[in-house]
């Protein structure tokens, strides 16, 4: 029956690897029609069915979503037929190429980089996301650079656009550090198996007055932080310095260890022990004289504490 087959078939496929393919029921259809998708990207293939259809508000099938679609150089086979109360109606059939219909993704990494004393700015950016393409020069692009408008400083929005762009950089010569622009970028075809149709925008990337500010305050603040730190470390290399210059203690005496007495006192007495003598009488008269010299330099080395005093023991003979 005419009029009962789809009508306005449209498949695209976007974000590198899904695909949405949608259709209008057809004109002279009822109610409890309902559609049925399969396809394959090769005539020696068997259909596959949609597992995800997209219904309208009566639970009809006018749409179905794909994933994890590979473009290459591939050409799809669509067949959409249906029924209606256990009839059959008119089925609908179209090969598409697959590349043709991508929409591509916005190019990745916009960057504006800008110079003061040049008055210009070099705008970067990376090739879009694809699946089959891999070359730069696959691609060319359309730039969009518009300049905000600032009621304060009298100044108008206006937008400058530049096409056919190939490389992945532009330089803005009209730059004014009086003013605020923002940018966006999209990319087609250059000759390769590229959909001819213009992809997705970037996400605008603003840059002028505000980024130069930005700049300013960002570097005062860090000499800031580092002239605090500076002072910080000299501070720090001060006090180490003065603990480092007090008084050095005395290295130990192992023979005031051994004696806390006059260190001279302790030096006879210590020497008398490693006197050998044989002669008793002789014993006697060392003895008499090892305690003679103790007390002599005991009662010196309490009046006066920071004189020396030098015994001299003759040989008693």
């Amino acid at each position: 029956m005419n009029g009962t087959a789809i009508e306005n078939f449209v498949c695209v496929i976007f974000n590198v690897s899904f695909m949405n393919c949608t259709w209008h029921v057809g004109r002279n259809v009822s109610g409890d029609t309902q559609y049925f998708l399969y396809w394959k990207t090769s005539r020696k293939e068997d259909f596959t069915g949609c597992q995800n259809y997209i219904k309208d508000n009566y639970g009809r099938h006018t749409g179905c979503r794909f994933q994890n679609v590979t473009i290459e150089n591939k050409r799809a086979y669509f067949l959409v037929n249906g029924s209606r109360n256990g009839q059959n109606i008119q089925s609908y059939k179209k090969m598409i190429i697959l590349y043709k219909i991508e929409k591509l993704t916005p190019p990745l990494n916009v960057t504006v980089n800008c110079t003061e004393a040049s008055h210009g700015c070099e705008i970067q950016w990376q090739p879009p996301r694809t699946s089959h393409v891999k070359r730069r020069a696959c691609f060319k692009y359309e730039i969009v650079i518009e300049n905000k408008a600032d009621p304060e400083k009298n100044i108008r929005n206006t937008s400058r656009t530049e096409s056919s762009i190939t490389g992945n950089s532009y330089i803005f010569g009209s730059f004014s550090t009086e003013k605020r622009y923002s940018v966006k970028i999209r990319a087609t075809d250059n000759g390769c198996l590229v959909s001819t149709s213009w992809g997705e925008w970037s996400t605008p990337v603003e840059f002028g007055t505000s980024q130069l500010t930005s700049t300013s305050s960002y570097m005062l603040s860090l000499l800031s932080v580092l002239a605090a730190g500076l002072v910080l470390f000299l501070c720090a290399v001060r006090t180490y310095l003065k603990k480092a210059s007090a008084t050095i203690p005395q290295p130990r005496d192992p023979f005031r260890e051994l004696c806390p007495m006059d260190f001279k006192v302790c030096l006879f007495s210590i020497c008398l022990k490693f006197v050998v003598i044989k002669d008793p009488l002789q014993s006697q008269r060392y003895d008499l004289s090892a305690r003679k010299v103790h007390r002599k330099y005991k009662n010196q080395s309490i009046m006066h504490e920071t004189e020396e005093t030098i015994a001299i023991i003759e040989e008693v003979t």
